[in-house]
């Protein structure tokens, strides 16, 4: 693996000028602005009261030759206690605003670059790391968040310098250009240290992505690692892009550890310039010696601010960078693009595609000029090789892609002018592979109509099977499912599938069939809960097995993305064209005189 190997950027990464990313910080503080003029009402406080605090040390240096210097450095003192008690209580109110309004601000950020997460078709992830997304999600907005709480201290230092220059200038104006002189020298070499420190900040933040990455994909697919016995074989994907997160991060630190010692050593070059012309100014009695020691001690608070923005720069560095990934998530535009938001009626099922042109990469096409006219209530099935086309027309039909020619209606009405919740709404889908949810057996059944009442499911669990996969169940509908249904057979998650989709009662219901095998027993449940749905929808049936096939009202044979035959099964097999050679190669051996046929021969043997 090369150095910076998997770090470039997305292709919906953005880059936003320091200006950009400000303003758009600032859209999201203005709901807190109450509290924000709380902040910056302690931070005026605590900025006065630490501006004071030098200035009286200073009167007092000049107080100790006065003959009542006693009493009067006595009562200075209670004063500077006083101030520190300001400060403490100024500073506990400001922090306490700032955690709250931060708090809310990551809040309200999450939730937006998690709705635009969810938001994204499903060529998006096709493209992009969900891994990465989660992290732009999770450390990226945590490292925003801190950013904001090192500017506030960062504006506290500031306005305390800003306050002490005026009174420095008050008290002896011609030491404030020696107090000034390295001033444009730092500020100079700060900004241009900018630049650096984002694109090492970036570069560290893709890194961390990829390990991120790494660590989802590796505990989702444990399992499989644990089957072919590839525990190590991930745990070395793992070491590399982590040990490559590492070197880049120690570079990183490297390179923004350099500016902290060049500003501190500037620093001192101009502390030294003043203790010397202010040294020179009090020997020829120019000065008070309070004034020499007022500029000597407010130098370190002057200076203060600089420094620790030259120290905390990787930090807002971090903050800047994690701010531009979450705003470029967050502004990703979807490929999917609809042209109106229009409600949703109740559909009767009926869907048309028009010359449509499809593909995944432009020079790749898997449907050109595609005709097809469902009807509604029929049910279709399809069938054809791996790669004809069959899963692009379920999930164009479902919208989690964009098609790219000619047009693909619903009951007469462009697909693109919906509501996609709404629409989606209509939609039963059962994927071939069934996801469900930590949870309850319940809870899953329930997932598209929370409100359906346990007494409604348990009534139509009851006809699949006269309910014994129910009763099968441990705990029968209060069964843990376990993470990705982890504790359900293959058979019993797609009997929760299935009933989700009976529950929810579509329009629309698309089945990609599994392909795992199965008991006959499971096989016939789950062929009960199919013809439950079947009678009341516009079916879309990827099949795999024979008794769907058969089932169907209608068989559409895919071949290069293009309908070749279509019919039902008797006809087609009497034409003996492409789905007869189909029926011999998939369907046949599950068909019962074939199986009959072969323990006939097993026993002849």
């Amino acid at each position: 693996m090369g150095f910076f190997t998997g770090l470039d950027a997305e292709a919906y990464d953005r880059t936003y000028s320091d200006r950009q990313l400000i303003r758009r910080m600032i859209e999201y503080f203005k709901p807190e602005s109450r509290r924000m003029l709380g902040i910056v009402a302690s931070l005026l406080v605590i900025s006065a009261a630490g501006a004071a605090t030098p200035i009286l040390v200073a009167e007092g240096v000049n107080l100790m030759t006065s003959p009542a210097s006693s009493r009067l450095l006595i009562a200075m003192s209670f004063i500077l206690l006083g101030l520190g008690i300001v400060i403490w209580v100024a500073n506990w109110f400001g922090r306490r605003l700032t955690i709250r309004a931060v708090g809310d601000v990551m809040l309200s950020l999450r939730q937006e670059a998690f709705n635009a997460a969810a938001a994204h078709d499903m060529s998006f992830y096709d493209e992009f790391s969900s891994g990465r997304v989660v992290s732009r999600i999770t450390s990226d907005s945590e490292e925003f968040a801190q950013v904001v709480v090192l500017v506030t201290d960062l504006a506290s230092q500031t306005v305390e310098a800003g306050i002490l220059l005026v009174v420095l200038a008050l008290v002896e104006l011609r030491l404030v250009p020696w107090l000034l002189v390295m001033m444009p020298l730092v500020f100079l070499v700060a900004i241009g240290f900018r630049r650096l420190a984002r694109a090492v900040t970036r570069r560290g933040m893709r890194a961390m992505a990829n390990v991120n990455a790494s660590i989802k994909e590796a505990i989702t697919g444990i399992a499989v690692a644990k089957g072919f016995r590839q525990e190590q074989a991930i745990y070395s994907e793992f070491d590399a892009v982590n040990r490559q997160s590492y070197r880049i991060n120690i570079r990183r630190g490297f390179v923004l550890s350099i500016v902290f010692p060049t500003l501190n050593a500037l620093g001192g070059i101009g502390t030294a310039l003043l203790v010397y012309v202010g040294g020179l100014n009090v020997a020829a009695a120019l000065i008070t010696f309070g004034a020499w020691y007022l500029f000597i001690n407010s130098l370190d608070r002057f200076w203060f601010p600089m420094l620790n923005l030259s120290a905390f720069w990787s930090q807002v560095q971090s903050g800047l960078s994690a701010a531009e990934r979450v705003f470029a998530l967050i502004d990703a535009e979807s490929a999917v693009t609809q042209h109106e938001e229009r409600p949703v009626p109740e559909l009767r099922g009926e869907i048309t595609f028009d010359h449509l042109g499809f593909h995944y990469l432009p020079n790749e096409p898997v449907l050109r000029d595609f005709h097809l006219h469902i009807t509604s209530g029929e049910n279709l099935a399809l069938v054809g090789h791996t790669g004809a086309g069959k899963s692009s027309i379920a999930k164009l039909i479902a919208r989690f892609y964009e098609f790219q020619d000619g047009s693909l209606l619903i009951d007469g009405m462009d697909i693109r002018t919906f509501d996609l919740r709404q629409y989606r709404r209509q939609l039963g889908i059962v994927s071939q592979a069934p996801f469900l949810f930590s949870g309850s057996v319940l809870d899953n059944i329930r997932y598209a109509r929370p409100g359906a009442r346990q007494s409604e499911i348990e009534e139509l669990a009851a006809k699949i099977g006269g309910g014994e996969w129910v009763d099968s169940l441990p705990a029968g509908l209060q069964t843990e499912v376990g993470e990705r249904g982890s504790r359900l057979s293959m058979g019993q998650r797609q009997l929760v599938s299935l009933l989700r989709v009976l529950v929810q009662q579509p329009a629309i219901f698309i089945l990609d069939e599994a392909t795992a095998n199965i008991d006959p027993f499971t096989e016939s449940q789950i062929q009960e809960a199919v013809s439950l749905i079947l009678a009341e929808t516009t079916s879309i049936l990827i099949a795999h097995r024979l008794s769907t096939v058969k089932a169907a009202d209608r068989i559409i044979v895919l071949r290069q993305g293009q309908i070749i035959e279509e019919g039902d099964h008797r006809s087609l097999m009497v034409n003996g064209g492409y789905y007869a050679e189909l029926y011999n190669t998939y369907f046949r051996h599950q068909s019962l005189q074939y199986i009959e046929a072969a323990r006939q021969a097993a026993l002849g043997d």
